[in-house]
């Protein structure tokens, strides 16, 4: 399941999903578009697609003008604390960040430009918020701080989640998608169920048990990616059925 990172009271630089991630969420999440949605980004996006776009708002971070918006990819919640209770960071966290680009797209009088640019970093929020480092402790910067081995590399646990295991596949994101990212429409209906803090609420258990699952300066290898890339396919699939749900509520 990916790695969400929970950063609500400290802005804590922060590696996402991988691009492949991203992809293969936005890939996954055209399959479950209604028509009208469809026709609705089609207006906005001309021949720009979910998948190209889903990696825009990495794209735009070293940009000065944009740095406002680094700490929308996370929130950071203390174990035990729901994110109603937890001290909420002044720049904003990845919760805020949803709200606003979902009240922008909804908006009757926002321009067409703010809407194309709110719904790229949407598309990217909701990739964000399942990959399991997005919510975790701000003391390690949501794992980048927590290092271990990958087989002969030095890396880092959220590095490891992020893009290691992923990448370790070999396939480009339209076969991740292809292969991980197909559900039934009951399975849709379960896994869309539920509001952005119920996700974040997931999430937040999720990120606890990935800090459970390794040492620090642990060696990590074909055991661990067999015991728990499972978890990223899955994480991978709420990502996209989600982001059709939230993106079907909006336009559809």
């Amino acid at each position: 399941r990916l790695l969400l990172f929970v950063l609500s009271t400290v802005i804590v630089k922060a590696d996402d999903w991988g691009s492949k991630g991203h992809r293969a969420t936005a890939a996954i999440a055209t399959n479950y578009l209604n028509k009208k949605t469809q026709r609705e980004l089609e207006k906005l996006l001309g021949e720009e697609t979910l998948v190209v776009i889903s990696t825009y708002a990495d794209e735009i971070k070293s940009y000065e003008a944009y740095r406002k918006y680094g700490s929308w990819h996370y929130v950071n919640i203390a174990p035990g604390l729901s994110y109603a209770e937890a001290e909420h960071n002044k720049y904003g966290d990845i919760v805020m960040g949803i709200e606003k680009c979902k009240d922008v797209l909804s908006s009757k009088t926002t321009s067409k430009s703010d809407k194309v640019f709110y719904l790229k970093l949407l598309v990217h929020f909701i990739g964000d918020l399942h990959q399991p480092l997005h919510l975790g402790h701000a003391e390690d910067k949501g794992g980048n701080d927590f290092q271990v081995r990958w087989f002969n590399d030095g890396t880092n646990l959220h590095s490891l989640w992020d893009t290691k295991m992923l990448e370790s596949y070999g396939m480009s994101y339209s076969e991740i998608a292809e292969n991980f990212g197909s559900v039934s429409k009951d399975q849709y209906k379960e896994l869309t169920k539920g509001s952005v803090l119920d996700w974040v609420t997931e999430g937040q258990t999720l990120a606890e048990m990935v800090y459970d699952s390794a040492e620090i300066g642990e060696k990590l290898s074909y055991r661990y990616q067999a015991d728990h890339i499972g978890i990223v396919q899955e994480q991978l699939q709420k990502g996209g059925a989600r982001l059709a749900a939230v993106l079907n509520e909006l336009f559809g």
